[in-house]
């Protein structure tokens, strides 16, 4: 066989992060280029580093379901490969380096192009300034979408009587921009000829799922912004949010030029957030066969302005069944140490929150007693298969942060105890803690198998797992996934000891 594949029906707007780690789990990768077609999804030709791995890639992609996309992996016959050198094709095939500058964005970014980027601008106006903004007969906000290239919605149904009214623009970044200066440049002008004399401020709402990052480590981020921009900055209290209004307003002060710039640092700050949590939930679909994302509702769909609530439970029930062809999943069990103090609010008045919280995870939540009067923290015992857990434990981060056990400014960080095996604890370190390292360098987690523990009843030892969300999801899958193939090597050997004779491997 061959050591080059092709890869066709990708997603059209998968990051090449997420398709490269992907890849890179069956092998070294030498080279991938994308080949150009009239299809709306994407085709990429993949050389591995020998035969072997793009056989294992072949068996193991072939059918692999991604974002509701089924892939389809063919051999490129060795000798067709060389028949074919890419100056035949000339729309042909763009060979992307291994990390080149064309490869931003999606493998589907240059098959269709896609004017609008993902995450819209959304900003607030006063109500008395709508009109100017439409113009007579809509002739004005027809010129900026023209002019912009943008689809822009103005909500003036939305919240009657309110003295500001949100607007959605939807375009590429740049359009975005230039859009946001033109109607900032209307109201001034309106103000001046209405007499309205106090100050516009730019608005900008962005869902707070973003707002930490772009605030940064004790406000970094946003007081370089400030600084860069000649600006000043302030973004509206926790306590304003709700699950029907997830969003938090940004308020820029400056001139028309200075807030236009901020708003471009503001919003790559909040586009590059968002990116970074798709690629990272995109990762988290590979680990969690059959978790359907878009049904747990964590993100914008692109077509609509406001973001649902950080998790909705409604779609949520109607998340795709998990796993395939009625196999069980495996139950597993988690012990999250959230903070003593936040015990009632994840409980909930009479236990309906967390019993709200079980139905909605389909796991099962139980608070275990303090360990002393003045514990600091508390142990959360979790019991579900993967997708509950995913479920249970983002619940768990989000009410944390919604309820200010964490200040506005810092990601919630939560240590987790998984139980593995005494024999099996070697394989998570690997040798010379190789497997640990790189563990902790792919998700970003902190993992400790904390030497010298005495095996508990069942032969078990804790591995502490602490970082965010998604670092903290990644890291307990990759360690399930090592456990499993613990367990079918074990397997094996008794197959093989007990003298049964083994499958013949086709």
């Amino acid at each position: 066989r061959s050591r080059k594949l092709q890869i066709r029906n990708i997603p059209p707007h998968l990051q090449w992060e997420v398709l490269d780690s992907l890849l890179a789990q069956y092998g070294t990768v030498e080279n991938c280029e994308q080949v150009n077609t009239d299809t709306e999804t994407a085709v990429v030709n993949v050389t591995y580093g020998n035969k072997d791995q793009a056989r294992q890639a072949i068996e193991k992609l072939n059918g692999f379901q991604l974002e509701n996309y089924s892939l389809k992996v063919a051999y490129i016959p060795d000798e067709m490969a060389a028949q074919q050198p890419p100056q035949q094709h000339p729309q042909g095939r763009r060979g992307f380096g291994q990390r080149g500058p064309p490869r931003q964005g999606s493998p589907g970014a240059t098959t269709r192009q896609k004017p609008q980027s993902d995450v819209p601008l959304r900003m607030l106006v006063p109500t008395q300034f709508v009109g100017a903004i439409i113009g007579k007969e809509g002739a004005t906000i027809r010129n900026i979408t023209k002019q912009t290239q943008s689809k822009i919605d103005i909500h003036r149904k939305e919240n009657a009587g309110a003295a500001e009214k949100p607007i959605t623009i939807h375009s590429t970044p740049e359009g975005c921009s230039t859009a946001c200066k033109i109607i900032m440049e209307i109201m001034q002008k309106e103000a001046q000829d209405t007499k309205f004399t106090e100050e516009i401020p730019l608005k900008i709402l962005a869902h707070n799922n973003f707002v930490g990052r772009l605030i940064g480590k004790e406000g970094r981020n946003l007081k370089k912004i400030e600084q860069d921009t000649d600006t000043k900055i302030t973004i509206s209290p926790l306590q304003d949010l709700t699950l029907y209004n997830p969003e938090r307003t940004i308020t820029v002060k400056g001139s028309i030029e200075t807030c236009a710039k901020a708003e471009e640092e503001i919003m790559k700050k909040i586009r590059e957030s968002y990116e970074n949590d798709i690629a990272a939930m995109n990762l988290q679909a590979h680990l969690i066969p059959g978790l359907n994302l878009n049904a747990l509702g964590l993100f914008p769909p692109s077509s609509s302005g406001i973001p649902p609530p950080a998790v909705s439970v409604a779609s949520a029930a109607a998340a795709a069944s998990y796993p395939p062809f009625g196999q069980q999943p495996e139950s597993e069990t988690v012990h999250l140490f959230i903070p003593a103090l936040a015990v009632g609010a994840i409980i909930g008045k009479q236990g309906q929150h967390i019993k709200q919280l079980s139905r909605f995870a389909g796991a099962s939540i139980k608070i275990a007693p303090a360990e002393g009067p003045d514990a600091k923290l508390r142990m959360v015992i979790i019991t579900g298969p993967p997708e509950a857990q995913f479920k249970a434990q983002g619940r768990i981060y989000g009410k944390l942060k919604e309820e200010n056990f964490f200040g506005p400014k810092e990601e919630v960080k939560l240590e987790a105890h998984i139980k593995v095996p005494s024999y099996a604890a070697g394989r998570v370190i690997g040798k010379g803690g190789k497997t640990v390292n790189e563990l902790q360098n792919l998700t970003s987690a902190e993992v400790v198998v904390p030497r010298d523990q005495t095996p508990d009843e069942n032969d078990q030892v804790v591995v502490k797992i602490t970082g965010h969300f998604y670092a903290c999801q990644l890291a307990q899958r990759k360690i399930q996934e090592i456990l499993a193939q613990v367990r079918r090597q074990q397997q094996q050997q008794k197959t093989l000891q007990s003298g049964q004779p083994q499958p013949r491997r086709k």
